[in-house]
């Protein structure tokens, strides 16, 4: 197995059985609730930028096995790998290299998407269940089923091309991933916030796409990419390995 494939093929949820695991200690009091922000803020970083360092690691994998690629992937501008376009060019580059080896791969039918977006949501809600994170949070950790269960096997994978789909909707994973995930990875790893005022305005908090303020939300985006692209270097390490 080469450096990094236990690496790319480790579920990204590890990290939130780590948090779990840490926190379990402290208690759920209400002289802990000043916690959660630390604790969400820590495990969403984490989770962010473990996931941008396993895109690097399946490009420079892809690169070592196909010289062309290489030559294109040296290349590229892919900067830090955590915005969405990053990431769907990568999707569509493992997908290329497993067409290489089987053309007629398929990936609405090769990848079981609806157990992707059931699990996600089970694993979450297992891990996070009667936890003090869960009672810190426990809003947005209600409110997380139900945005989730407006999400459908439509809006992501659905070909060579798409990783999440361009939907006009406010629940589109793509643009909850852009207008929300990205905006407050930027704003937590370069501290955005330490000159603005602490409290959201008033029209904001009414604002209906404030439900998307939600790092449970954030959580099972990430594990749902991380899903797909396990899925897909696995079958790419298959192809490769048989031919």
């Amino acid at each position: 197995m080469h450096n990094h494939n236990q690496f790319i093929l480790s579920p990204i949820t590890n990290i939130l059985k780590d948090v779990v695991s840490a926190s379990a200690g402290i208690g759920g009091g209400i002289e802990t609730f000043p916690m959660c922000d630390y604790v969400m803020q820590s495990v969403f970083l984490k989770m962010t930028g473990s996931q941008e360092q396993k895109m690097k690691c399946i490009c420079w994998e892809m690169a070592t096995n196909d010289l062309e690629y290489r030559y294109h992937f040296t290349k590229m501008p892919l900067g830090e790998c955590s915005t969405f376009k990053d990431k769907q060019i990568i999707y569509k580059d493992l997908i290329k290299q497993i067409k290489i080896h089987n053309s007629s791969f398929n990936i609405s039918t090769e990848i079981n998407r609806m157990v992707m977006l059931d699990t996600t949501a089970s694993e979450l809600i297992e891990r996070f269940l009667n936890t003090n994170l869960s009672i810190w949070a426990q809003k947005s950790f209600n409110e997380f089923s139900t945005i989730w269960s407006g999400i459908s096997i439509s809006y992501f994978a659905n070909d060579d091309n798409t990783l999440f789909a361009n939907g006009n909707n406010e629940d589109s994973l793509k643009r909850i991933y852009e207008e929300h995930l990205y905006k407050r990875r930027n704003r937590i790893a370069h501290n955005t916030q330490s000159y603005q005022q602490n409290l959201p305005t008033l029209k904001t908090l009414v604002a209906e796409k404030i439900k998307y303020e939600n790092y449970f939300v954030y959580f099972a985006i990430l594990i749902l990419i991380d899903k797909i692209f396990i899925e897909l270097y696995k079958k790419y390490l298959v192809l490769l390995e048989d031919n």
